[in-house]
């Protein structure tokens, strides 16, 4: 099947900063959310009639806090750079549906309509404000919305929008994803009950079948079908750490079997170069799929058999502090990174302007866009993540 690119790889010093790869505060998030409870559950029966009693968590799970953090670290740095190996050295975007698979299944333990309501009401208000500034911009430079904008208010699909924003509001592929799997979690979770460990092996079923048996459209449903087929094995192994399931299979067979599925994702990646131009496994989902699958497994194994919790970090405050606000800020930091990365380019531009900065400061290096793309995030981090507090209800602050 073709390849299911996001763009093109970023180019520094240009009109256009970073391809849009993919890219996510505990139940209230949907990106990357900072859990109130350590998700750390006991062994439970995962049974429909019977849900599984969960342990009752104290404290954020410090864990889970940083591999968010340092997967939206990986985010923005391949957004940057570009380069093709990050998604292989980390699959962000698998880490964190896995994240929000486990935070669903606890919420689950409330009523369906409530949370999903509630997860709702978190994801848009960032959303919408975000939103606001990317289509007036647009509408300025030319763009004319049809019916079609009715994405721009609940992101069931992808938004429509002109060239000039795109590096903008490709990235809103994961809030699409994200919804969905929201909407779909009481009949996945049900399902994931009556068969566990059948259940989740059979979720990597459907991106088999859109690779060798049917190809989607290549509209709205075709894409957003094939993003939830790639991470479907991921948001359904979160189900499977929140019961307990993960903890209690062998670590031999667990061990082998993702091993296997790193191996088979990574060998069709770089087998089917001649499709995509690349290994980049966000231009191939079917080899993102099995990586994923077999990288996250591991990372969620250890937690669920070993018990990582990072508690060493309490005693690092500046670190954990950052971990603390990247968890709390998740949503702005992945909506409005891409915007700090292009207002880097012509702020650097301005730069050229004094000979002090054109002498003493690497102008052209893309490691010095990088660091003015991450001040320019913190700058938006200060002036819009009071939205996410707003939509959780909480009182506003600068920093949570």
């Amino acid at each position: 099947m073709g390849s299911h690119r996001r763009g093109g790889p970023p180019v520094a010093g240009s009109a256009a900063v970073a391809d849009t790869a993919r890219l996510p505060r505990v139940e209230p998030e949907p990106l990357p959310q900072s859990p109130s409870e350590a998700p750390s559950e006991a062994p439970s029966e995962a049974r429909s009639e019977a849900p599984p009693k969960a342990r009752t968590g104290k404290g954020r799970d410090r864990y889970f806090d940083t591999l968010r953090a340092v997967a939206l670290v990986r985010v923005v740095t391949y957004h940057t750079f570009g380069w093709a190996w990050a998604g292989m050295v980390l699959p962000s975007m698998g880490i964190m549906f896995a994240l929000a698979g486990t935070l669903m299944a606890k919420s689950l333990e409330r009523p369906a309509l409530k949370v999903i309501r509630s997860r709702i009401r978190r994801l848009l208000p960032p959303f919408w404000f975000w939103g606001f500034f990317v289509v007036v911009a647009m509408l300025i430079h030319g763009w004319m919305p049809g019916r079609q904008i009715v994405y721009w208010v609940v992101p069931l699909g992808d938004p429509p929008g002109n060239a000039w924003g795109e590096q903008a509001w490709e990235i809103l592929w994961y809030l699409r994803t994200y919804l969905w799997f929201v909407l779909l979690s009481p009949l996945l979770l049900r399902v994931f009950r009556l068969a566990p460990v059948a259940v989740l092996v059979l979720s990597l079923a459907p991106i088999v079948v859109l690779q060798f048996l049917w190809e989607p459209p290549d509209d709205r449903f075709g894409v957003g079908l094939l993003d939830l087929a790639t991470y479907l094995f991921c948001w359904v192994l979160g189900f499977a750490h929140r019961d307990g399931v993960l903890e209690r299979l062998k670590p031999f067979a667990v061990v082998v079997l993702s091993l296997a599925a790193i191996g088979y994702g990574g060998w069709y990646a770089f087998t089917h170069q001649a499709e995509t131009g690349s290994y980049d496994l966000d231009d191939i989902p079917y080899a993102q799929a099995f990586w994923s699958a077999g990288f996250v497994t591991l990372l969620m194994y250890a937690k669920a058999r070993l018990g990582i919790d990072f508690a060493w970090l309490a005693r690092f405050r500046r670190l954990d502090r950052i971990v603390r606000i990247f968890n709390a800020r998740a949503v702005t930091i992945y909506l409005w990174h891409e915007l700090a990365l292009i207002l880097a380019i012509p702020l650097i531009d301005q730069f050229w302007n004094v000979p002090a900065f054109e002498t003493y400061l690497p102008l052209e290096s893309q490691w010095f866009m990088f660091g003015i793309g991450w001040i320019l995030i913190g700058v938006f981090v200060l002036l819009c993540g009071w939205v996410e507090d707003v939509a959780a209800k909480a009182k506003p602050r600068l920093l949570p």
